[in-house]
């Protein structure tokens, strides 16, 4: 798309959550080193989220499961960092890379191949049946999640920041966590790296027609049920990838951390338009930034403001911020 065609009205809406929030909190201290976690909670939502609206724009696939890659990620991710526990606890980012990469690649394939049965053995029947892949993806949801319990135990996990990343860069009074800033430029690099793939290579070009007219890109001759599958074990690894992110963000792991997170996922993929991603990554950075702001100001209220963000945009625009087209 290109910068004569974007269309920047759907930015004035972090405009107005930025600013709205200044206002409230009244110290720029405060409201920097929120805005900052809100940043990163969002860029770490995205990258979980952006595999699941490229799944169901291209696919027409509604996976209740998408929790479940989350999880494996993030315990994959775990058990792997405990192999290099001295490189992990470094305060050198190049040794603490010895433990992360293996970790990070672990995660993303694990989620991965999980994502290409689930889209071969119990997704693939349903195709087209909105309700029955609902009650099957939920189910297989399930029937895994004691297995997770089975293979790692019902007990929480710890999940450590890395050495290198601990703590915060102090700006006078603003406090910044360095994991945090680290989250905002890994997620931006993953926006950006989708970006190029989607507006920027034949295969972007044909995912993007794949969304907007599956049938077009079938009469070319193109095999689209090869794409389908490459997508959904791609956005599957990218789940996996921000689970262990989240986890690392949280420093814990339980079962329950996909699931705790596909509630802030589907809303990100609904206001940002189902399908698009530039409209899951304006959507996620929102529910970031409002998520934070609200746990601030009012933690009680925080889940329900990102219900009623959903509901006002989907008020303002009913098909999301960016749409797809033909969706």
């Amino acid at each position: 798309m290109s910068s004569a065609r974007f269309d920047f009205i759907p930015l004035v809406l972090l405009a107005a959550i930025a600013l709205g929030a200044l206002a409230l909190i009244g110290s720029p201290a405060t409201w920097v080193t929120l805005t900052v976690a809100g940043l990163a909670m969002g860029l770490l939502i995205f990258i979980m989220s952006s595999g699941l609206t490229l799944v169901f724009g291209l696919m027409d696939v509604m996976n209740f499961a998408h929790g479940l890659f989350i999880a494996v990620g993030a315990y994959v991710a775990a058990s792997l960092v405990r192999l290099f526990p001295a490189q992990a606890g470094s305060e050198s980012f190049a040794a603490n890379l010895v433990a992360l990469a293996p970790a990070l690649l672990a995660a993303m394939a694990a989620a991965g191949l999980l994502g290409l049965f689930f889209e071969r053995v119990i997704i693939r029947p349903v195709y087209g049946q909105h309700l029955k892949q609902i009650l099957i993806t939920t189910g297989g949801m399930i029937v895994a999640e004691q297995l997770i319990h089975v293979i790692w135990g019902p007990d929480l996990i710890t999940l450590e920041r890395p050495g290198s990343l601990r703590g915060a860069i102090l700006f006078g009074d603003v406090a910044l966590e360095k994991y945090r800033l680290a989250a905002v430029l890994l997620g931006l690099a993953v926006f950006v790296g989708l970006a190029v793939v989607l507006n920027r290579t034949k295969i972007g070009l044909l995912i993007r027609a794949g969304v907007e007219n599956g049938e077009m890109v079938e009469a070319m001759g193109y095999r689209i049920r090869r794409l389908f599958i490459a997508v959904f074990v791609a956005g599957s690894a990218l789940a996996g990838l921000g689970g262990a992110l989240w986890g690392m963000y949280q420093e814990a792991v339980t079962v329950a951390i996909g699931a705790q997170m596909i509630v802030l996922i589907f809303i990100v993929i609904i206001i940002g338009g189902l399908g698009s991603v530039t409209g899951c990554f304006v959507g996620a950075l929102a529910v970031g930034l409002l998520a934070n702001y609200v746990s601030y100001l009012s933690p009680k209220v925080a889940l329900g403001s990102n219900i009623l963000l959903m509901v006002i945009v989907l008020l303002w625009r009913p098909r999301g911020l960016y749409p797809a087209g033909g969706r």
